[in-house]
């Protein structure tokens, strides 16, 4: 075992030794289009003489070029073309490639694995799992369509748990069309020795054939793919539908839309109430009762206007039934007779997916070219000992109480639990919010965290953070949280508790499972970057796909997935999400897009900040919101935007400023030369572009145009 270590070593000395000899001598001239030209001649006449000896040397060199994973592979191929012809050719580069890939996994996996998978062993397991489960076609698929250069291939490969002889012949197999595509180029170019071989049709073939063969490996290995996939599923000879949506919520509608726009024939199957959780339990009555809060609120401070301040009467059951006229104004936005008149067929039922082509709803069987899976998100309810005693709410369900909370604990500091905590607490309950870690709203910088909190502490709200929810004792009549912080139990009493704590994607009851749709970690839907499942007509978006739990996400990617399901067979899109915003609408808002400071911190990106206090506003003092801050995140020394977070009055709204710029890739110079209206609070924008300007001034220039200015006064 001892030996071992310096056996390595050895190997490792060996092999750089050779590499180091390969450039060191020079030897990579030999390896070129025109040293291959120039000895083409000399390369014939020994070979002519010497034929067996010109094939071993031949194989031997291009074994150690592959094995070493040096520069000339592509090359040494058209020699093989060029010297020994088509047929012999592809035999010594086909063997050749393979031994010497063959030698590189060997090596990899000799030298690197013991030492990868200490280090990596957890995320290697995940990747060892895909090599077991279909690791043969994913390494035909990367051989036939070289999405990675070989020798990483190879190097990568020995790292896994494939095993040498499935490495080998997949690699033989896999390269063995491409090999015989340059063998073929190398015997066209052996075939020029004037101006006018240079036009031949056979030259001319063969290099045409060089440029086609990546698009038509790619469309093999896609028919490889479906067929394997497919196998065991009967396609319907005809189909009634081009596409079927599952889900009418932002997703589902937005699919259906594009799809009926573009004259495609789509059933959309909703199971409850179309507009799904945004209208009916999410963004629509959130924003509703967060504005009757705020009116609240400023009835309670109407002294800082030179109004004189009272107590609000707040008439819950008034606010309530406010929420519920304003989903119902909201409502024939995503109404059944809206979208059948956009030409939809709507209908009402749980679907099932029986089929890649099939979708049973009621006592239907819809056949379809595609599927989208919009079924989006159920609030996450954690394995809390005693909940099940208590009567507790979730963003859900809060829309279907009739009495104001008197003392409520939330669960969960994020955007949810953040919102209803701040909307209850102006309305008139008591409120608690309980947050495991160290902060609440833990996506954001603690800056815009800290600004919130301390709004949070003027409203009344306790915010306990660093507790962990242990159980829920209801001894007496009277329930109760409690909680370990520092090793202590922390008793909270309730009337009411929301569990906020996020959302699950939905996932069960659509026959997902019995199809054999792939999960990710066993509770997402697996997708790759067309918003495609492992099935290729069976795609996702939204909630359910759990990327980002956004209505503007789900839009967004509803799109793609669209798109691609109708038009894939032509061109695919892949689904962009370099610029997702999203907001927290509580006061002061929260805003933000791409990445933040703590985010660029994580990832080592050599970044500045540059940050403008909206105190310094003029529109915000004069609305007497003078609190929050524009802070954006740019490379070192450049204007590029990598991301902007906004804490302030409207600053959902402003922030779409910096979406755009983003998007379109305009600097901070951009924006810094745009006209804003005074006074807005947009201005921020400019305010802040303008500090990093200012932050950039070319000092050494300014002291000789102030020293230009002082000689004019002369």
């Amino acid at each position: 075992m001892k030996s071992k270590p310096v056996v390595k070593l050895l190997i490792v000395l060996l092999a750089g030794l050779l590499f180091w000899a390969f450039f060191a001598f020079d030897l990579n001239t030999y390896l070129s289009l025109s040293e291959l030209k120039a000895r083409l001649d000399s390369f014939n006449a020994f070979y002519e003489s010497h034929q067996w000896l010109t094939m071993m040397i031949y194989l031997g060199i291009y074994i150690l070029v592959v094995a070493l994973s040096l520069p000339g592979a592509v090359i040494m191929t058209l020699a093989g073309g060029a010297l020994f012809g088509l047929f012999t050719g592809t035999i010594l580069v086909s063997f050749g490639s393979t031994i010497g890939a063959t030698l590189a996994f060997i090596f990899s996996r000799y030298i690197f694995r013991d030492m990868v998978t200490r280090k990596f062993g957890s995320r290697l397991e995940a990747i060892n799992r895909g090599i077991e489960k279909e690791g043969s076609l994913y390494l035909f698929t990367l051989r036939l369509v070289p999405i990675f250069p070989f020798f990483i291939i190879n190097l990568v490969m020995g790292l896994t748990s494939m095993s040498t002889f499935s490495f080998y012949w997949v690699s033989q197999l896999g390269m063995l069309p491409g090999t015989i595509v340059y063998i073929n180029a190398g015997t066209a170019l052996a075939s020029i020795d004037s101006l006018n071989n240079i036009l031949s049709f056979k030259l001319l073939f063969s290099f045409a054939l060089l440029g086609i063969f990546p698009i038509l490996a790619k469309k093999v290995t896609g028919q490889i793919k479906k067929r394997k996939v497919y196998s065991g599923f009967k396609v319907p000879n005809k189909f009634e539908y081009n596409l079927v949506v599952i889900g009418a919520g932002s997703a589902g509608l937005v699919a259906s839309y594009i799809a009926a726009a573009v004259k495609a024939k789509v059933a959309l199957i909703e199971a409850h109430k179309m507009g799904g959780d945004c209208l009916n339990t999410g963004c629509v009555p959130s924003k509703a009762i967060l504005k009757s809060a705020k009116v609240a609120a400023l009835i309670r401070n109407a002294s800082k206007y030179g109004i004189s301040a009272s107590s609000p009467d707040v008439n819950f059951e008034d606010v309530m039934t406010r929420v519920k006229s304003i989903i119902k104004q909201v409502e024939p936005h995503d109404s059944v007779e809206r979208y059948t008149g956009l030409g939809v067929d709507c209908i009402s039922g749980y679907g099932k997916i029986l089929s890649p082509f099939e979708v049973q709803v009621n006592d239907r069987v819809l056949t379809t070219r595609s599927i989208i899976v919009a079924t989006g998100a159920s609030p996450l309810i954690p394995d809390l000992e005693g909940l099940d005693q208590v009567k507790y709410h979730t963003s859900d369900t809060i829309w279907d109480i009739e009495k104001l909370p008197e003392r409520m604990v939330v669960l969960g500091g994020g955007p949810i639990g953040c919102e209803l905590a701040q909307a209850f607490s102006r309305l008139g309950s008591k409120v608690t919010i309980v947050q495991r870690g160290p902060q609440i709203l833990k996506r954001e910088d603690p800056e815009a965290a800290k600004l919130v909190l301390q709004q949070f502490e003027a409203d009344g709200i306790r915010v306990l953070t660093g507790h962990a929810a242990k159980m829920i004792d209801t001894r007496d009549g009277d329930s109760a949280l409690i909680c370990t912080h520092d090793g202590q139990e922390v008793r909270i009493d309730f009337t009411d508790i929301l569990i906020a704590l996020g959302r699950t994607p939905n996932i069960k009851g659509f026959g997902l499972e019995d199809l054999g749709v792939e999960l990710k970690s066993g509770s997402v839907i697996e997708t790759n970057e067309f918003a495609q499942t492992n099935f290729p007509n069976i795609f996702c978006s939204g909630d359910v796909k759990g990327t980002y739990q956004f209505t503007h996400t789900a839009a967004h990617e509803s799109w793609y997935a669209c798109v691609n399901a109708l038009f894939g067979s032509f061109k695919t899109f892949r689904v962009d999400y370099s610029t997702i915003p999203w907001a927290t609408y509580t006061e002061p808002e929260v805003a933000r897009v791409g990445l933040n400071e703590t985010q660029a911190k994580e990832m080592d990106i050599d970044h500045e900040v540059t940050w403008f206090d909206i105190a310094e506003l003029d529109r915000a003092i004069a609305d007497s919101e003078n609190r929050g801050f524009v802070k954006v995140i740019t490379p070192k020394g450049k204007d590029r935007i990598l991301g902007v977070t906004i804490v302030g009055n409207h600053a959902g709204d402003i922030i779409a400023e910096y979406v755009l710029a983003m998007k379109h890739q305009l600097g901070l110079n951009k924006i810094l030369g745009t006209i804003h209206i005074y006074p807005t609070m947009a201005e921020a924008n400019k305010y802040a572009a303008g500090m990093w300007k200012k932050n950039h001034a070319p000092e050494n220039l300014l002291k000789y145009v102030e020293k230009f200015h002082a000689w004019r006064r002369r």
